[in-house]
């Protein structure tokens, strides 16, 4: 009984993990989306270099992106928002 316990729990685990990969990339998604939307297109470069922002920071640049004219302005909080 222990060892379908055990891998019950290791599916689980791996169930929540692509779970919370899926919901992080969604979010990323709309973000990115929104911006393009906000600004009229979006450099593929920084698509990349957004995809590859921690949550936290992506949902910042969610709300952050609301008060930006112009690409600059998108590049100006990237800068000041690095790791």
């Amino acid at each position: 009984m222990e060892i379908i316990t055990s891998w019950m729990e290791v599916g689980l685990q791996r169930g929540l993990e692509t779970g919370l990969q899926t919901g992080i990339q969604r979010e990323t998604g709309l973000v990115l989306r929104q911006i393009e939307r906000r600004l009229g297109g979006l450099n593929p470069t920084l698509a990349a270099r957004i995809r590859q922002l921690p949550i936290e920071v992506v949902e910042a640049l969610g709300e952050a992106m609301l008060d930006f004219q112009t690409e600059a302005d998108l590049v100006n909080w990237l800068q000041q928002h690095q790791e």
